[in-house]
């Protein structure tokens, strides 16, 4: 291995079985290579929390308020969407179709979605 392989290995150092630490170590030091093992695993994010911004009982109403936060760059999905669109009777049922977003981006969708569309379009 050349000495970026192995210093890509010492980082990731922390995944490797004991053994494979050791022999890491002796080839590093048998090359009388300075690098530090890194023995912490990377910090894991916490999951981020979906919720359901709005609910809608058809899928052309649920689609038209996703295509509002598409076009202004907020991740979001439609739940129980197709099951919805095979049966429309299964609507009441499952509760709607659910708008879903990111806790962090619910309070600017929920903004977006609020103002709605304009009555009369004014053409310039």
């Amino acid at each position: 291995m050349s000495e970026v392989e192995l210093e890509k290995l010492a980082d990731a150092a922390w995944s490797l079985t004991e053994p494979a630490r050791a022999a890491l170590k002796t080839e590093l030091s048998r090359r009388k290579l300075v690098i530090t093992l890194n023995d912490s695993a990377p910090k894991k994010e916490e999951p981020t929390k979906i919720v359901i911004l709005r609910r809608y009982t058809s899928a052309p109403e649920a689609l038209v308020a996703k295509s509002v936060l598409d076009s202004a760059d907020i991740e979001c999905f439609l739940r129980d969407e197709n099951m919805i669109r095979m049966d429309w009777f299964w609507s009441n049922a499952l509760g709607g179709v659910k708008l879903c977003v990111r806790e962090e981006d619910a309070e600017a969708a929920a903004t977006l979605l609020e103002h709605g569309h304009p009555d009369i379009l004014h053409e310039e």
